[in-house]
């Protein structure tokens, strides 16, 4: 089914397991869309294992994750199957859409735009939370309602609106440096104006801490993970942890947010912290017997 399903563009041995790259012609996007996926030992075998969604930020594409962070080597010990979609769909012929890093190819925002032209093909949030999870679900040997997801910056910020709006998708959610409060901040502003109009309340669903202030329950009573660079050079003006550290007291939602002093905002960072992550995924997604 596999096969039929996907086309197969790469696979690289891997911690005994392996390291493959697909691409798909999804009905979502309108678009050939590329995602990359680590099979552990023990889904080569056959055996289902759970999942965790990467999602990756600015400019970047389905290979950063899987080159740059390190996580493999944990993900095979403690079989975990990690996928990583595109930022954004591809040559989708819309006027600019490579003019700006922060805006366009490489800047989906995991979101469903509605403004022409970007609604017709930049539709990351449904692609994500319905085609490629199903997608997955249907061709990968992924355990039953055993998914997590993590982001970095931008992929940070779709994985906590993400999480915070499918917790019957995606059983466990952390981040890296994540945009939390993109309402608030620059890039924020800036895609949700271009691809959502200027009507803010639409922005909301879309906003990791207006989504936790209009909640009055704690949905993943486990605890959210976010680790964040106290030398970050876009934290004071982009970032804003504390306001969706605000927004969980207030839920009741427990949240590890986990402050270290020195790093930045790139890979060596991802790359010190990736175990925690994971093992933050494992400890909750893993069958308890």
């Amino acid at each position: 089914m596999l096969q039929q399903t996907l086309e197969l563009v790469s696979e690289h041995r891997c911690f005994d397991g392996v390291q493959r790259f697909y691409r798909h012609t999804s009905t979502t996007i309108g678009l050939p869309m590329q995602f990359s996926v680590y099979l552990p030992p023990a889904a080569v075998q056959g055996k289902p294992c759970p999942a965790v969604f990467f999602l990756a930020g600015l400019t970047c594409t389905e290979e950063t994750f899987m080159i740059k962070a390190g996580a493999q080597r944990t993900a095979a010990r403690e079989g975990l199957i990690l996928i990583t979609p595109d930022t954004s769909p591809r040559n989708a012929g819309v006027a600019g859409e490579t003019e700006h890093w922060d805006f366009g190819a490489g800047a989906g925002f995991y979101l469903d735009a509605t403004q022409a032209p970007w609604n017709r093909h930049y539709r990351m949030y449904s692609y994500i939370v319905n085609e490629l999870h199903d997608l997955v679900s249907a061709s990968l040997p992924v355990r039953d309602n055993r998914m997590g997801i993590m982001g970095h910056s931008m992929g940070g910020h779709g994985a906590l609106v993400l999480g915070l709006r499918n917790p019957d998708r995606f059983r466990s959610v952390s981040a890296f440096a994540p945009i939390a409060a993109p309402s608030h901040c620059p890039w924020g502003k800036k895609a949700f104006s271009g691809y959502l109009g200027d009507d803010k309340s639409a922005w909301q669903d879309y906003d990791a801490t207006a989504l936790m202030q209009g909640m009055n329950h704690a949905p993943f009573p486990d605890g959210i993970l976010i680790d964040q660079g106290l030398a970050d050079q876009f934290l004071a003006e982009q970032l804003h942890p504390e306001r969706f550290k605000q927004a969980c007291e207030a839920a009741g939602q427990p949240l590890m947010l986990r402050e270290h002093e020195g790093y930045d905002h790139g890979y060596y960072f991802i790359s010190t912290f990736i175990d925690d992550h994971l093992m933050h995924h494992a400890r909750a997604l893993k069958p308890a017997n």
